[in-house]
């Protein structure tokens, strides 16, 4: 599938109803999605018969661009049940439920910073993480294994209005995914991300430097459209392994 034709297909699919301020949901656009998942697929082989996890999946776009670029599997997890009934139907309208299943859970520091205390914390030791699922082999047949996430694909919140919670995201990340993790973030953060990511374990390199056109979705917005400009990063593992 080439660049253009991926993002055509994302077109179509539903954004959220009601984005909700203190989550910082914005849709990540088909032109995002599209340019960060054919990267990964095309020119990092990080896509292609791998099991992904889409952390914050919101509307599920990267979940369903990474199945359309050959993924294995995706794990789709999102503390807000709205976004995942969104999310449900997207996945539903291209016919991906085999491949993309879903988890309510949130990403947070601790239970003490958590967003709200009645969606349980999203972490490393999730038994999701590594649950058998089914697949087909070459002669059709169906067969058992355990899952094994190789690649991480998230637009985390920013930190506008949750500070560090973009952070707390990529730390997560860092500590499930074996190979590689893809990441949209302010480029203004560039230099304080790169040194992040060292800790954790993982070189950071920026593949893309991209812009944001965030349309006026919530009450507070003054303007039509914003422009963000967003770093596209690539982390790989350095060091170290997977919680």
């Amino acid at each position: 599938m080439k660049l253009k034709e991926l993002e055509s297909e994302l077109q179509p699919l539903k954004g959220f109803a009601a984005p909700k301020r203190e989550l910082e949901q914005y849709v990540t656009s088909p032109h995002l999605a599209a340019r960060m998942i054919y990267t990964a697929a095309t020119a990092f082989d990080d896509i292609e018969e791998k099991d992904v996890l889409d952390m914050g999946c919101g509307c599920a776009v990267l979940s369903i661009a990474s199945v359309m670029m050959g993924a294995s599997s995706v794990l789709s997890v999102d503390m807000d049940p709205d976004a995942l009934a969104i999310a449900r139907e997207n996945v539903a309208s291209v016919e991906m439920e085999d491949e993309v299943s879903f988890l309510h859970r949130q990403i947070a520091a601790s239970a003490e910073t958590a967003t709200s205390k009645e969606v349980d914390l999203f972490t490393p030791h999730a038994p999701e993480l590594t649950e058998e699922i089914e697949e087909e082999n070459e002669d059709g047949e169906v067969e058992k294994r355990s899952r094994k996430i190789d690649t991480v694909v998230m637009n985390p919140p920013f930190g506008s209005w949750n500070k560090g919670i973009d952070m707390v995201f990529l730390e997560t990340a860092c500590e499930i995914a074996h190979s590689a993790v893809y990441s949209l973030n302010k480029s203004s953060t560039r230099d304080f991300i790169e040194r992040k990511a060292k800790q954790f374990g993982f070189e950071g390199e920026v593949i893309a430097e991209m812009r944001y056109d965030l349309p006026k979705t919530m009450a507070f917005h003054k303007k039509a459209t914003v422009d963000i400009q967003v770093d596209m990063w690539r982390f790989v593992r350095v060091s170290g392994e997977p919680v």
